[in-house]
């Protein structure tokens, strides 16, 4: 398993659409993957269970990828976060 932290730092944080573009991304991958925000957790291939953790600007999350191709998971979505989903 793999874990890793990353910054939040889009200026809306993780409204609907980069959360339909974060489970969009998740579900390419076969293993399992969450998301956590101080001790709440969420699957990543849901949009409505990642809103509801409420990620806001400079907010820290915590990305978990388990299985066959992880390492490709965490790439991914630790870059899409990075790339603050293409917003300005």
């Amino acid at each position: 398993m793999l874990s890793k932290s990353v910054k939040v730092l889009n200026k809306v944080g993780i409204h609907a659409r980069p959360a339909s573009l974060f489970v969009s991304e998740a579900s390419k991958y076969a293993c399992g993957i969450n998301i956590k925000k101080g001790g709440s957790a969420a699957s990543a291939k849901s949009v409505t269970r990642i809103l509801r953790l409420r990620i806001q600007m400079g907010d820290t999350v915590t990305i978990e990828c388990d299985g066959p191709d992880e390492d490709k998971a965490m790439s991914a979505l630790v870059g899409l976060i990075e790339s603050k989903f293409g917003e300005e």
